[in-house]
């Protein structure tokens, strides 16, 4: 749960440091190569995690790996201070929440849509001028596979579920039958 906070704390320093799409686009790159450095390189994650090497030595490395890469300057301040308070673990999370975080302080609502076979893009584009209709605003649809729903949809907008699936209507059932 306290990752989670400072996730989200991190998320909107980051949010609130960034001007346009482009500069979302060009921090969100970096970032995510600073990520896959250490998903290749095990022996580098080995020792930025490493809770036993001295923070200045993390700091040091950090500071060397960026120097010689393309990052720009607020991505190189990001690491650092991750690095400096320890809490470069928590990258991963934060690169993977930053852009619900960015889509929330333009105004954008993100919806996660589960079915049971992948939608045609006909009905991706269906679903999705629906779902801004209904917000009256433009949102973003990330779709996904959940083989045990066996038919209909699942959506979720942060913290609402919309379940008009057929497990879902399977399971109200079964409540209304034990209920009586």
């Amino acid at each position: 749960m306290k990752s989670q906070i400072l996730v989200k704390r991190y998320n909107q320093g980051l949010v609130n440091s960034i001007k346009d799409e482009v500069g979302f686009s060009t921090l969100y790159r970096e970032l995510s190569a600073f990520i896959e450095l250490f998903n290749t390189n095990k022996k580098l994650k080995d020792i930025l995690f490493n809770p036993f090497l001295p923070t200045s030595r993390k700091m040091q490395i950090a500071q060397e790996l960026l120097a010689a890469g393309s990052f720009g300057k607020k991505a190189v301040r990001f690491i650092l201070l991750l690095m400096e308070n320890n809490r470069i673990n928590l990258l991963p999370e934060i690169i993977q929440a930053l852009p619900d975080a960015w889509n929330q302080e333009k105004g954008i609502d993100t919806y996660e849509v589960a079915s049971v076979v992948p939608l045609s893009d006909d009905q991706k584009r269906i679903l999705k001028e629906k779902l801004g209709q209904i917000e009256m605003k433009p949102v973003v649809v990330k779709y996904g596979i959940d083989p045990e729903l066996v038919g209909g949809l699942w959506i979720k907008k942060k913290n609402i579920v919309y379940d008009i699936s057929i497990k879902g209507n399977l399971s109200k059932l079964k409540e209304k039958i034990i209920e009586g």
